[in-house]
Protein backbone atom coordinates (compact mmCIF):
# COMPACT_ATOMS: atom_id res chain seq x y z
CA UNK A 1 0.00 0.00 0.00
CA UNK A 2 1.75 3.55 -0.83
CA UNK A 3 2.05 5.63 2.22
CA UNK A 4 0.36 8.53 0.34
CA UNK A 5 -2.83 6.61 0.78
CA UNK A 6 -5.15 7.22 3.66
CA UNK A 7 -7.39 4.19 4.34
CA UNK A 8 -10.10 6.06 5.35
CA UNK A 9 -10.62 8.38 2.52
CA UNK A 10 -10.47 5.60 -0.25
CA UNK A 11 -9.33 7.49 -3.90
CA UNK A 12 -12.28 6.98 -6.23
CA UNK A 13 -12.47 6.50 -9.81
CA UNK A 14 -13.37 8.85 -12.08
CA UNK A 15 -16.61 8.08 -12.73
CA UNK A 16 -17.35 7.39 -9.22
CA UNK A 17 -15.93 10.19 -8.30
CA UNK A 18 -18.17 12.47 -10.37
CA UNK A 19 -21.23 10.95 -9.36
CA UNK A 20 -20.47 11.32 -5.48
CA UNK A 21 -19.41 15.13 -6.18
CA UNK A 22 -22.81 15.54 -7.85
CA UNK A 23 -24.45 15.47 -4.68
CA UNK A 24 -22.85 19.56 -4.26
CA UNK A 25 -25.31 20.55 -7.08
CA UNK A 26 -28.02 20.60 -3.96
CA UNK A 27 -25.79 23.48 -2.45
CA UNK A 28 -27.72 25.75 -4.39
CA UNK A 29 -31.27 24.50 -3.68
CA UNK A 30 -30.71 24.79 0.44
CA UNK A 31 -29.18 28.28 0.13
CA UNK A 32 -32.45 29.11 -2.03
CA UNK A 33 -34.09 27.51 1.24
CA UNK A 34 -31.98 30.10 3.36
CA UNK A 35 -33.24 33.52 1.11
CA UNK A 36 -36.99 32.11 1.95
CA UNK A 37 -36.19 31.54 5.18
CA UNK A 38 -35.23 35.28 5.62
CA UNK A 39 -38.57 36.03 3.79
CA UNK A 40 -40.64 34.32 6.22
CA UNK A 41 -38.88 36.09 9.10
CA UNK A 42 -39.33 39.49 6.91
CA UNK A 43 -43.22 38.49 6.52
CA UNK A 44 -43.31 37.77 10.20
CA UNK A 45 -42.20 40.84 11.57
CA UNK A 46 -44.40 43.02 9.34
CA UNK A 47 -47.58 41.68 10.46
CA UNK A 48 -46.07 41.43 14.41
CA UNK A 49 -45.85 45.39 13.92
CA UNK A 50 -49.26 45.66 11.81
CA UNK A 51 -50.58 44.16 15.09
CA UNK A 52 -48.98 46.08 17.18
CA UNK A 53 -50.11 49.30 15.35
CA UNK A 54 -53.29 47.98 15.49
CA UNK A 55 -53.47 47.77 19.30
CA UNK A 56 -52.68 51.60 19.43
CA UNK A 57 -55.45 52.18 16.80
CA UNK A 58 -53.75 52.43 13.97
CA UNK A 59 -57.11 51.53 11.20
CA UNK A 60 -54.08 51.89 7.93
CA UNK A 61 -52.80 48.61 9.99
CA UNK A 62 -56.05 47.24 11.32
CA UNK A 63 -57.52 47.49 7.57
CA UNK A 64 -54.03 45.39 6.50
CA UNK A 65 -54.67 42.84 9.17
CA UNK A 66 -58.06 42.31 8.58
CA UNK A 67 -57.05 42.07 4.68
CA UNK A 68 -54.27 39.16 5.49
CA UNK A 69 -56.47 37.14 7.26
CA UNK A 70 -59.33 37.51 4.86
CA UNK A 71 -61.86 38.39 7.76
CA UNK A 72 -65.03 39.77 6.04
CA UNK A 73 -67.25 39.52 8.98
CA UNK A 74 -68.92 43.20 8.61
CA UNK A 75 -67.37 46.35 8.73
CA UNK A 76 -64.42 46.31 11.38
CA UNK A 77 -64.69 49.57 14.10
CA UNK A 78 -61.70 48.05 15.88
CA UNK A 79 -59.37 45.00 16.71
CA UNK A 80 -61.24 42.36 18.34
CA UNK A 81 -60.77 38.89 19.58
CA UNK A 82 -61.01 37.13 16.37
CA UNK A 83 -58.55 38.84 14.23
CA UNK A 84 -55.90 38.84 16.79
CA UNK A 85 -56.61 35.39 16.88
CA UNK A 86 -56.02 34.44 13.40
CA UNK A 87 -53.25 36.98 13.35
CA UNK A 88 -51.59 34.96 16.03
CA UNK A 89 -52.43 31.28 14.41
CA UNK A 90 -50.66 33.28 11.70
CA UNK A 91 -47.80 34.02 13.25
CA UNK A 92 -47.63 30.90 14.46
CA UNK A 93 -47.87 29.02 10.85
CA UNK A 94 -44.94 31.45 10.01
CA UNK A 95 -42.67 29.62 12.66
CA UNK A 96 -43.87 26.26 11.79
CA UNK A 97 -42.79 26.87 8.53
CA UNK A 98 -40.03 27.61 9.56
CA UNK A 99 -38.82 25.49 11.65
CA UNK A 100 -39.52 22.98 8.75
CA UNK A 101 -37.07 25.12 6.50
CA UNK A 102 -34.95 24.16 9.21
CA UNK A 103 -35.41 20.68 9.67
CA UNK A 104 -35.00 20.23 5.58
CA UNK A 105 -32.00 22.66 5.16
CA UNK A 106 -29.96 21.17 8.67
CA UNK A 107 -31.35 17.62 8.07
CA UNK A 108 -30.98 17.59 4.00
CA UNK A 109 -27.51 19.21 3.49
CA UNK A 110 -26.64 16.96 6.18
CA UNK A 111 -27.72 13.81 5.07
CA UNK A 112 -27.19 14.49 1.53
CA UNK A 113 -24.44 16.43 0.85
CA UNK A 114 -22.30 16.98 3.58
CA UNK A 115 -21.14 16.49 7.59
CA UNK A 116 -21.90 19.36 9.91
CA UNK A 117 -19.87 18.16 12.57
CA UNK A 118 -21.95 19.72 15.13
CA UNK A 119 -21.40 16.64 17.58
CA UNK A 120 -19.11 18.60 20.36
CA UNK A 121 -21.26 22.48 19.08
CA UNK A 122 -23.69 23.05 22.47
CA UNK A 123 -26.53 23.77 20.16
CA UNK A 124 -26.57 20.89 17.89
CA UNK A 125 -30.01 20.04 17.17
CA UNK A 126 -31.15 16.78 19.51
CA UNK A 127 -32.73 15.08 16.61
CA UNK A 128 -29.60 15.75 14.20
CA UNK A 129 -27.61 13.43 15.98
CA UNK A 130 -29.45 10.53 14.49
CA UNK A 131 -30.83 12.09 11.36
CA UNK A 132 -31.28 9.78 8.25
CA UNK A 133 -33.56 10.02 5.58
CA UNK A 134 -36.25 7.79 7.19
CA UNK A 135 -36.23 9.71 10.52
CA UNK A 136 -36.34 13.23 8.35
CA UNK A 137 -39.04 11.72 6.22
CA UNK A 138 -41.28 11.31 9.25
CA UNK A 139 -40.29 14.62 10.98
CA UNK A 140 -40.98 16.60 8.24
CA UNK A 141 -44.66 14.52 7.84
CA UNK A 142 -45.50 15.72 11.46
CA UNK A 143 -44.20 19.33 11.01
CA UNK A 144 -46.72 18.96 7.76
CA UNK A 145 -49.34 17.76 9.70
CA UNK A 146 -49.02 21.10 12.10
CA UNK A 147 -48.81 23.34 9.92
CA UNK A 148 -51.96 21.99 8.39
CA UNK A 149 -53.67 21.83 11.97
CA UNK A 150 -53.29 25.72 12.33
CA UNK A 151 -54.53 26.49 8.59
CA UNK A 152 -57.66 24.20 9.46
CA UNK A 153 -58.03 25.92 13.15
CA UNK A 154 -57.98 29.21 11.49
CA UNK A 155 -60.61 28.41 8.81
CA UNK A 156 -62.61 27.18 11.36
CA UNK A 157 -62.50 30.07 13.51
CA UNK A 158 -63.11 32.08 10.12
CA UNK A 159 -66.01 29.65 9.06
CA UNK A 160 -68.35 32.43 8.16
CA UNK A 161 -66.12 33.45 4.98
CA UNK A 162 -65.99 30.20 3.52
CA UNK A 163 -68.31 27.58 2.07
CA UNK A 164 -69.54 24.72 3.34
CA UNK A 165 -67.15 23.04 0.44
CA UNK A 166 -64.27 24.71 0.92
CA UNK A 167 -64.69 23.91 4.68
CA UNK A 168 -64.84 20.21 3.82
CA UNK A 169 -62.24 20.13 1.48
CA UNK A 170 -60.17 21.19 4.23
CA UNK A 171 -61.10 19.24 6.55
CA UNK A 172 -60.26 16.08 4.16
CA UNK A 173 -56.81 17.30 3.09
CA UNK A 174 -55.72 17.20 6.26
CA UNK A 175 -56.93 14.01 7.40
CA UNK A 176 -55.07 12.81 3.92
CA UNK A 177 -51.97 14.13 5.27
CA UNK A 178 -52.51 12.46 8.85
CA UNK A 179 -53.12 9.08 7.13
CA UNK A 180 -50.27 9.73 4.85
CA UNK A 181 -47.93 10.44 7.78
CA UNK A 182 -49.18 8.27 9.45
CA UNK A 183 -48.57 5.68 6.68
CA UNK A 184 -45.14 7.12 6.07
CA UNK A 185 -44.07 6.06 10.24
CA UNK A 186 -45.31 2.65 10.29
CA UNK A 187 -43.42 1.85 6.57
CA UNK A 188 -40.67 3.93 8.63
CA UNK A 189 -40.90 1.22 11.77
CA UNK A 190 -41.75 -2.12 9.45
CA UNK A 191 -38.23 -1.39 7.25
CA UNK A 192 -36.36 -0.30 10.51
CA UNK A 193 -36.80 -3.19 12.76
CA UNK A 194 -36.46 -5.44 9.42
CA UNK A 195 -33.26 -3.97 9.07
CA UNK A 196 -32.59 -4.73 12.62
CA UNK A 197 -33.93 -8.04 12.32
CA UNK A 198 -31.47 -9.44 9.31
CA UNK A 199 -28.56 -7.66 10.96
Amino acid sequence: MSPLRNPAHPTLRPLPSLIFASRWLQLPLYMGLIVAQTVYVFHFWVELWHLVEAAFGDQEALASLVKSVGYKEGPVEGLNETIIMLVVLGLIDVVMISNLLIMVIVGGYETFVSRLHLESHPDQPEWLSHVNASVLKVKLATAIIGISSIHLLKTFINAENYTEKALLWQTAIHIAFLLSALAVAAADRVLGSGGREHH
